[in-house]
């Protein structure tokens, strides 16, 4: 089991760590609303994000730009976001929202209750970190910034 330096313990007030233990080896396979499957198992080798929020949600909707600016600077580097919204709306309505805010990243569809979900989730939003390796390495409920991510990565690869 991988453990993270003693440093990163400072900065994990914007990013809260899960054991890795317990999520290792974490995939799922949810539908986008561009037609497309998308698995996690896919982004092997790339860091990933994936945000669990909903339209109704205001924090949700708070992290957005920061979400897409992060993804914009980093999908060619290695890290990338997927959205997951979480609640019942149509794809026609997360299409029209998507567009409203001009989200850059791949927007995933599940269902409340699905389980298809990487841990728990106590509210929305509440986003995971996933490693290179497909290992869950941090979680945080509720906002969450680009920033925040990026130093956690760094932090986390010293």
């Amino acid at each position: 089991m991988r453990s993270l330096p003693a440093k990163t313990g400072l900065f994990l007030m914007a990013l809260l760590l899960i054991p890795v233990s317990a999520t290792a080896g974490s995939d799922f396979t949810l539908p986008g609303i561009d037609g497309k499957t998308y698995r996690l198992s896919d982004y092997r080798g790339k860091w990933v994000v994936v945000n669990y929020w909903a339209t109704w949600c205001p924090p949700c909707r708070a992290e957005i730009p920061d979400l897409v600016e992060f993804h914009e600077r980093n999908r060619e580097r290695g890290a990338v976001v997927l959205g997951v919204a979480y609640e019942q709306i149509s794809v026609e309505q997360l299409r029209k929202f998507a567009d409203k805010y001009a989200i850059n990243y791949p927007i995933l569809k599940a269902e409340p209750g699905s389980s298809e979900v990487l841990g728990p989730i106590e509210g929305l939003p509440t986003t995971y970190l996933v490693s290179p390796e497909g290992e869950v390495v941090a979680r945080q409920s509720g906002l969450v910034t680009g920033e925040a991510i990026e130093r956690f990565i760094r932090n986390y690869r010293e």
